[in-house]
């Protein structure tokens, strides 16, 4: 039997900041057969999104890149990632990093689940770890999140300060955990405005800017003003959309997600304002920094399910909150209350956000 549970992070959350990305491209390969010395050694692949995608990859990243601090480990040969430029990259990442004598080595993604599996399946003395997905051996942790209850708490902020009461979701590949993002969300833009429209559609991929300022575009012609996309690289495309029209006089703004995107809204850098209402973030960090540190004590938790939700200030809202109303934090602080307490079930999936919403 997996066992689900949830770390208590807030000793984690007290060390401060994360470091900013810094890696690039062409990750060193060491030696291939023997370790330095003894000292542990932890990497990642990211998906095709890649290391400075500003999203998922560049948490992950940097919370590599705070225990390399806390541990006083050297990049490329304490803590090291490998950038994946397509899908057929992720098992020759993998066996590299684990050839280099890794300790731990994480797989980025969902879309990494069947490789992580091939490669544990036959690495059986190598320690794996899976962002966002479940691979049931016993040398993989699979690391999950409440991204649904996230979503909620910033769809309520859309709901409430929409003007037009139309609002955007741009998912980048349509799927389980996507719909999460998409079904929370809606569930709180709702809640807090039953009047709300909310329009939705799938970019088929986490990497296409175009794609992102395409979709972007009609959906604020078709008059929405907020638009939250959980998309990745293809996000970025509309943030561009959406600073193009905001310099034009347009009032749109963008919800931006995983960590705080605030700055990659910014369209008035001398006002320092920005078409980022607020963002959804998943701190992929802490829990890539958690699993190194518990691995490193000689407690892996290999075969089990590691879940990080709004109890474990796993998801949440963005701490930069410029551009949100005094009643919207309200709403936040309440809804998250009754979440953690059990009053209120976010849905994940299109026949619970049905069930919500009747």
């Amino acid at each position: 039997m997996k066992k689900r549970y949830g770390f208590l992070m807030s000793m984690v959350l007290a060390a401060g900041t994360l470091l900013s990305a810094c890696g690039s491209d062409d990750a060193g390969s060491g030696d291939t057969d023997k370790k330095e010395d003894d000292k542990f050694k932890v990497a990642m692949v990211t998906d095709t999104g890649g290391v400075d995608d500003k999203s998922f990859n560049q948490s992950a990243w940097e919370g590599l890149q705070e225990f390399g601090k806390e541990n006083d480990l050297k990049e490329k040969e304490g803590y090291n990632y490998l950038q994946s430029n397509a899908q057929s990259d992720y098992r020759p990442n993998l066996n590299n990093l684990v050839r280099q004598g890794y300790d731990l080595v994480f797989g980025i993604g969902f879309l990494m689940q069947e490789d992580i599996q091939k490669v544990a399946e036959q690495q059986k003395d190598a320690q794996f770890a899976l962002v966002d997905s479940v691979v049931e051996l016993d040398n993989v942790a699979s690391i999950t999140f409440k991204e649904h209850q996230g979503s909620f708490l910033v769809g309520l902020v859309a709901g409430l300060q929409s003007k037009t009461n139309k609002i955007g979701f741009i998912g980048g590949v349509d799927s389980a955990l996507i719909k999460k993002f998409e079904n929370g969300f809606k569930a709180g833009v709702l809640t807090a405005n039953p009047d709300a429209e909310v329009f939705v559609q799938y970019a088929g991929d986490f990497n296409d800017a175009a794609k992102g300022t395409t979709i972007a575009a009609t959906f604020y012609g078709k008059g929405a003003d907020v638009i939250y996309h959980a998309a990745g690289g293809t996000g970025s495309g509309v943030f561009t959309e959406a600073i193009n029209r905001k310099k034009n006089g347009e009032d749109v703004w963008v919800i931006g997600v995983d960590r705080d995107q605030f700055a990659e809204g910014i369209y008035d850098k001398a006002e320092n304002k920005s078409v980022t209402l607020t963002s959804m973030v998943k701190r992929v960090d802490t829990a890539v920094l958690e699993v190194s540190k518990q691995t490193k004590e000689g407690n892996f938790p290999g075969g089990e399910v590691v879940e990080f939700g709004l109890e474990e200030d796993g998801v949440g809202i963005a701490p930069t909150e410029d551009n949100v109303s005094e009643e919207a934090l309200k709403m936040v602080k309440e809804y998250k209350e009754k979440i953690v307490a059990g009053d209120v079930e976010v849905p994940m999936t299109d026949d619970e956000f049905a069930s919500f919403n009747k």
